[in-house]
């Protein structure tokens, strides 16, 4: 099976094919995240209706809640929460980065102390590829050293070395044919360390190879860069995916230094707060200008909330706390987001992608930096 397929170039962005055990998916693509085995707020027909081709779940989560085998026991993480698409499920090697309050690094592994009720766990390479496989994943993410944007050189450089380790080991200990494995590059901002781990991975021969290490911290001209220069080490036959980011802006950006697949939780996430993406940027519905306004969150949109409800209804429900909110919200913003996928596809497919991503650029008011750091803290925080 031809497990990646490029159909059309525009500049550097790509559109193309992923084919996995439960069917193809069209690329460039977002995964909304289901770290618990949920989108939060929605159910798996509202994500089909949203236009969902795959979704994202934590293995590290569920190993601590509800716990892999008992999934296992219950016919795999798709029959559990009832989606029928494909799952790719991360490994924790993020949570190393996000808790860092609770693990610590070793040579063998992650050493966790759990959020939940403070056990201790160890994550090895083996242990994630078994918890993953009982899960049933149609794409695994090996184990991976994870690191912040300000990590010193020698720290970055010990990093790659350990997640070139790692994910060979989890590439041996893999089982099963219908679960593909995908590398992992590292390296931080640093480009001698990015092109050697990008070596490293590529030595193996995998499937895929997503991209690590950015989205925690660095700026966003970093983040561009450095995905732009990762992207170009990468082979061109093999899908490649950024991991963690999410904003409209940083996926046209990302799209077009030739990044395949995203996920990230900022869409849903931010939803729940009442900020709102449309095509002129984000804002927040509990503002009180929308107190009075009949017409939907975007006029353009096709969701289901900007259908059936006027923005004056959505602020009623913030302000009363209604959790029907945070449902329409989510609705609302990961449409839009997959909308965008789908936008890009068409002009990649049509030539016309710089056109395409000048026009949006030009139209969408960024959020705030400072805005955006705040959200990044809560979000280290928290599972969503």
């Amino acid at each position: 099976m031809v497990f990646f397929d490029i159909n059309a170039l525009s500049g550097s962005a790509r559109s193309g094919f992923i084919s996995t055990a439960r069917g193809k998916l069209e690329t460039p693509l977002f995964m909304p995240v289901a770290t618990q085995g949920s989108v939060k707020a929605l159910d798996p027909q509202d994500l089909t209706e949203l236009g969902a081709e795959i979704v994202l779940g934590n293995a590290y989560h569920l190993y601590l809640r509800p716990g892999d085998e008992l999934i296992y026991g219950l016919g795999g993480l798709h029959k559990f929460m009832g989606w029928d698409g494909p799952i790719l499920t991360d490994s924790g090697g993020f949570q190393g980065f996000s808790l860092k309050h609770l693990r610590d690094f070793h040579k063998d592994g992650i050493t966790f102390r759990s959020h939940i009720d403070g056990s201790t766990h160890t994550l090895t390479p083996e242990s994630i590829m078994k918890i993953q496989a009982n899960l049933g994943s149609d794409i695994a993410m090996p184990l991976d050293v994870c690191l912040p944007s300000d990590a010193s050189y020698t720290s970055v450089s010990d990093g790659i070395e350990t997640t070139f380790d790692w994910v060979e080991r989890c590439k041996n200990a893999r089982k099963g044919e219908n679960q593909v494995l995908f590398g992992i590059v590292q390296g931080g901002i640093y480009e001698d360390l990015r092109r050697e781990s990008i070596d490293q991975m590529i030595s193996l021969d995998m499937p895929g190879y997503s991209i690590g290490g950015l989205s925690v911290g660095e700026p966003k001209n970093q983040l561009y860069s450095t995905a732009g220069f990762t992207a170009d080490l990468l082979p061109e036959n093999k899908p490649r995916y950024l991991m963690g980011v999410g904003s409209p802006e940083d996926l046209v950006e990302c799209v077009a230094v030739g990044v395949d697949m995203f996920d990230c939780v900022l869409p849903s996430r931010v939803a729940r707060n009442g900020a709102l993406y449309t095509k002129m940027g984000r804002f927040n519905i509990t503002s009180s200008r929308f107190k009075n306004v009949d017409d939907p969150i975007d006029i353009e949109c096709d969701c289901s909330t900007c259908i059936r409800f006027s923005a004056a209804y959505i602020h009623h429900l913030f302000k009363a706390k209604e959790y029907l909110a945070y449902r329409l919200a989510t609705i609302h913003n990961l449409r839009f987001v997959i909308r965008l996928m789908e936008e890009m596809r068409t002009a990649i497919c049509n030539g016309s992608f710089s056109e395409y991503r000048k026009g949006f650029l030009d139209n969408y008011r960024v959020a705030d930096e400072a805005v955006r750091a705040k959200e990044r803290e809560k979000w280290l925080k928290s599972s969503d």
